[in-house]
């Protein structure tokens, strides 16, 4: 039997620069499920993303996604893609399990908690405040280098990841720490600057953009308390729940999100293309 890919669609041009096509998975010409391929809005025309993946229940566990998926690859090359990327959700142990075995390495996991209506306390000598103009320039600048180079050590060549962390803080925070939605904050403790954080809104769920413990004072405690505010803030913010994305090796902060109660939502993968 042969699996095939048919177009049902041409060519798709997307307003945000992306390119995409529909495809039918065929054994023997006989329709089997759907593909839809895509070129990757945060990465460029270099990537290609499986936007969606689905064998009709009667022909699974046949090798029918396998054997797609590699097609779809095929396609990526065609494109003139080095790389591809997917997400996969957490209660789809199956897909993810597909994707590990055709050379998908993890790259990150978004994480999501359900928040009460009571802000967490923050521990005692600890506390928040809102970060000032001044301090949010050095921290933007370091932040960003620091958000690339962790994109670097995960496979993303330099010139897209710096890309990359250049285009979203352009996008997330046009007016700077005046930026609408946004929130930077400092954390104290006994006096002493020991932390930064930087949440909002994505997907009507409370965000941590990004959180910091300043490298003397890790190991500590700091990192928990940094969560905790974060956790009020999106409280008294009226959201119901907090999510954030963390890459894969991270340990400390796997660790730490876990204890907080934070479960995978979805899985982040990627693949270069040789």
């Amino acid at each position: 039997m042969t699996t095939t890919l048919r177009p049902t669609e041409p060519l798709q041009h997307e307003a945000d620069g992306t390119r995409s096509r529909r495809y039918q998975v065929c054994v023997n010409s006989r329709p089997v499920g759907t593909l839809h391929l895509g070129t990757h809005p945060a990465f460029g025309d270099a990537v290609a993303k499986i936007l969606d993946l689905r064998i009709d229940e009667s022909d699974r566990r046949r090798g029918r996604a396998t054997v797609a998926a590699l097609a779809a690859e095929e396609v990526a090359r065609g494109w003139g893609c080095r790389r591809m990327e997917a997400s996969v959700a957490a209660d789809s142990p199956t897909a993810l399990r597909l994707a590990t075995a055709l050379g998908y390495v993890l790259r990150n996991r978004r994480m999501k908690k359900a928040l009460g209506v009571t802000p967490p306390a923050l521990p005692a000598g600890s506390r928040g405040r809102p970060m000032t103009e001044a301090e949010f320039v050095v921290w933007e600048e370091a932040g960003r280098l620091a958000f690339a180079e962790d994109w670097i050590a995960r496979g993303v060549p330099a010139a897209e990841a710096h890309a990359k962390a250049k285009r979203d803080h352009e996008v997330l925070l046009p007016q700077g720490v005046a930026s609408e939605g946004m929130t930077f904050s400092v954390l104290e403790h006994e006096g002493t600057r020991v932390g930064t954080l930087w949440t909002g809104t994505l997907d009507g769920l409370g965000f941590v953009y990004d959180v910091e413990t300043e490298e003397e004072h890790r190991g500590k405690g700091h990192g928990r308390s940094l969560m905790l505010l974060a956790e009020a803030q999106s409280i008294e913010g009226g959201r119901s729940e907090i999510s954030l994305n963390v890459f894969a090796g991270n340990t400390p902060a796997e660790r730490l999100y876990e204890s907080l109660g934070y479960e995978t939502l979805t899985h982040h993968l990627y693949k270069d293309l040789l």
